[in-house]
């Protein structure tokens, strides 16, 4: 059994990737929509693509490694839709290297866009969610549950956020509101591209997690009756990572 989908979802990231997909499925299902990522060109190809299904959609270009980023999304989604019933952190972003190598302000920038601003995002949107008892959904990486030696700060910050993830739930459980955590393997995003490239492998984007499999995920979960609710998922290509070549 599942429950319909309706109201308002915001989704960071949206102009590729995960959260590109996910806006997609959201849109299928008729929702209105705010989209923000840094550009707005491919925001607004997202909103044309998928505007005819959605009931409606508005584009925010927005850096959210900003304060002024995160309160000029919140004063958006408040004079423009008024309430939110998801809201979907897919926004992130990734520098490379071991501890010797990566520079000083790395951690920082990783740091702001994909721990702190989901943080500050969610606390500010919390009492709407709380209103329409609503969902959050935090895309992860399978870098947050094991890192690496060239992903250290990356994997760092993704550890920071599940542990914020873990408490957020416990807090506004009791308040109705769901909160997932979902832990993508490498799949097929101009991100992977780049960690493919920093590998020496080529960039087989058959050969990887699609992002429209995370994206059926997410709404497999946010489609559950209420009495379920899904917390972690990790999912993962079929076809296993192969040597360097």
């Amino acid at each position: 059994m599942t429950v319909p989908l309706t109201g308002v979802a915001v989704v960071t990231g949206a102009s590729s990737g995960i959260g590109q997909a996910v806006a997609e499925a959201l849109a299928s299902h008729g929702m209105s929509l705010c989209l923000t990522a840094r550009d707005e060109g491919r925001l607004q190809a997202t909103a044309r693509r998928i505007g005819a299904r959605a009931a409606r959609v508005v584009v925010h270009r927005a850096d959210l490694s900003s304060d002024d980023g995160i309160r000029g999304l919140v004063d958006r989604v408040g004079k423009d839709l008024g309430r939110i019933d998801v809201l979907v952190h897919a926004a992130g972003t990734l520098r490379l290297g071991d501890v010797e190598a990566v520079a000083w302000e790395d951690l920082d920038e990783q740091y702001r866009l994909n721990m702190r601003a989901p943080f500050l995002l969610t606390k500010v949107l919390l009492p709407r969610l709380k209103e329409s008892k609503g969902q959050v959904v935090f895309v992860n990486s399978s870098a947050g549950l094991v890192a690496g030696a060239d992903n250290a700060l990356y994997a760092a910050t993704k550890h920071g956020l599940r542990s914020l993830t873990a408490s957020l739930r416990d807090h506004v459980n009791a308040y109705g509101v769901r909160v997932l955590s979902v832990y993508p393997g490498r799949t097929a995003t101009p991100m992977q591209e780049l960690v493919q490239r920093f590998e020496g492998r080529r960039y087989e984007m058959a050969e990887l997690l699609q992002p429209s499999d995370v994206a059926d995920v997410i709404i497999a979960a946010l489609s559950l009756p209420r009495t379920a609710e899904v917390t972690d998922v990790m999912v993962r290509p079929m076809k296993k990572s192969s040597p360097s070549r």
